[in-house]
């Protein structure tokens, strides 16, 4: 390894970078003829970016050999991992020195033409990289050219590690395919009792003492939400920390589970809270989600009164995209409110909290489970009907109104009559909410499901709607409408947008130091939460 990082270091100062074909600037982008057709260069660092593969039949990780005096090794990344280097070095020089990346598209595309072509895009970024003496030298790129313990698990995952995994079909696989719990987790020799197995595949360890848990920002029924500061990496987490007692006292182990696999499901999602690690002690369970630090609505909410309808309107397209997402991939969300509503610090929405999420349920399928916050539950849950989708257009309708109201629909300190009237009571309007909005909110808080707005088309319905007119939904979605408000954020530990009353708590000094971490193969005391702990085949980006 530090004959590598010498040949590296060497490469990226001494200014004999190979021009592995000829780079055009055109437009502020960068064209080059392919890698392949350069000679080898001797000494100087070269980058080949070689064919894709999938890992997990999920991902697609692009293999680099990277060489320099007679030194070859070789990283793994993702497309995300380019754009996260793209964008630190957009901040820190001018953004024309910034060689462009190869469109972003917004879900999966594996066709082999569209991969093919990306593959040649990220090897024209490389090239035009290197041979740009500034962007060269910086560390940010020497970093990204480093192996990482990532590389060898990665290379591991790949049957055989032969060239016919390079040439799988990349469009062979659903979109939604996904670990799941019932995956068998693959034992890891251990040097101590404090490692923790991360599953099939994985020979990177993740355990506490990895974090320095910082402050307390949320709290739940099993436990707490964290600030937590990797110590390897120095990024920042929302680290959720669970007890295990309290969850199979109360017999909620399934229910873990699903939001476990429900997270790994829609990690790719931008209005969705992205889980980085899942891992496990013999007492506790941790979640390691992206620290969203721009506050709940509901805290934003509460310090406004409401908000007027163009902010209302950006929230709410926002968490259409979200709920339609999160049905195509047969998921109920089920729990919408402003609490679970997350502002990131450009201003976009993020949702999180999967806790109470259905999955697996098709199209026409329905369920009974009484499940939700009373103020935001739809009248065919109160009755204990069977429901479907439909539920969550109905929540969004109630977190629209109190957007533009202050208080949900139907509101009543008494649970008694707020059920009353959400299944009774008529639909009113203050003075302030527009005739379109009215119309939307009469669709949405429709008592009848089958009449319900979104109940034929599901999130294409809403989206249709005259209140949504102004909404370019591939702007939206590619969060390139401008935010109608921007959190006031200072650094990336900012907890100015949470709410006082979780960080003054003490942080238990016990989620540092569990009672003895177990490998997840080897236990047989947690067979309820075997398969829960989950790594990422890259490390997913930072949020800033």
């Amino acid at each position: 390894m530090l004959k590598l990082q010498k040949s590296l270091n060497q490469a990226l100062t001494t200014g004999m970078v190979p021009l592995r074909g000829e780079a055009l600037l055109e437009d502020g982008g960068f064209l080059c003829k392919p890698a392949s057709s350069a000679p080898s260069s001797g000494g100087r660092l070269q980058c080949t970016i070689e064919t894709p593969y999938l890992v997990e039949n999920r991902i697609i990780m692009y293999r680099i050999a990277v060489e320099s005096y007679g030194q070859t090794w070789y990283v793994h990344r993702r497309f995300q991992e380019f754009m996260a280097l793209s964008d630190t070095l957009k901040k820190l020089y001018p953004k024309d020195l910034v060689p462009k990346l190869p469109s972003k598209t917004l879900f999966n595309n594996r066709s082999e033409e569209f991969v093919s072509k990306r593959s040649k895009g990220l090897q024209q970024f490389l090239n035009a990289l290197l041979e740009c003496e500034i962007l060269r030298g910086d560390k940010h790129v020497a970093g990204f050219l480093q192996t990482e313990l990532t590389d060898e698990r990665l290379l591991e995952s790949r049957p055989d590690n032969n060239a016919s995994r390079q040439s799988e079909k990349l469009n062979d696989t659903a979109p939604g395919s996904s670990f799941t719990s019932s995956e068998e987790d693959r034992e890891s020799p251990t040097s101590s009792g404090e490692v923790v197995n991360l599953g099939r595949t994985e020979k990177q360890h993740v355990k506490p003492k990895d974090f320095d848990f910082m402050k307390v920002i949320g709290r739940g029924s099993y436990g707490k939400v964290m600030l937590a500061k990797h110590r390897t990496t120095e990024k920042h987490y929302a680290v959720k920390v669970l007890n295990k007692k309290h969850i199979l006292r109360r017999n909620e182990s399934r229910h873990i589970m699903q939001e476990r696999d429900i997270l790994v499901k829609v990690l790719h999602h931008p209005f969705l809270v992205g889980l980085n690690y899942s891992f496990q002690t013999s007492d506790k369970l941790y979640f390691v989600l992206d620290f969203v630090n721009g506050g709940e609505l509901f805290f934003h909410l509460q310090k406004s009164g409401n908000f007027n309808e163009p902010r209302a309107k950006f929230y709410a397209a926002e968490i259409t995209c979200a709920l339609a997402y999160l049905h195509s991939q047969g998921i109920i969300y089920r729990d919408l409110k402003p609490e679970n509503i997350l502002l990131d610090n450009t201003g976009h929405i993020v949702l999180t909290d999967f806790g109470l999420c259905k999955e697996g349920l098709k199209e026409s399928e329905t369920t009974s489970t009484f499940c939700g916050t009373p103020e935001y539950l739809a009248p065919e849950v109160i009755r204990k009907e069977q429901y479907d989708k439909t539920v969550d257009w109905w929540c969004l309708g109630s977190v629209i109104y109190e957007m533009l109201t202050g208080l949900p629909p139907f509101y009543s300190r008494n649970n008694k009559q707020l059920y009353d009237n959400i299944l009774h009571q008529p639909l009113t309007f203050k003075h302030n909410v527009s005739s379109t909005a009215r119309s939307l909110l009469t669709g949405l808080l429709e008592k009848d499901k089958k009449k319900r707005l979104g109940a034929k088309e599901d999130g294409d319905e809403v989206k249709a709607h005259a209140f949504f007119n102004d909404i370019n939904w591939t702007e939206l979605e590619r969060r390139r409408l401008k935010p109608p408000f921007i959190p006031t954020v200072s650094g990336k530990a900012d907890l100015n947008n949470i709410d006082p009353e979780f960080t003054k708590e003490p942080v238990p000094q016990s989620v540092a130091r569990s009672n003895g971490s177990v490998s997840l193969s080897a236990s047989m005391v947690d067979n309820e939460f075997k398969g829960f702990s989950y790594a990422p085949q890259s490390i997913r980006n930072d949020p800033y």
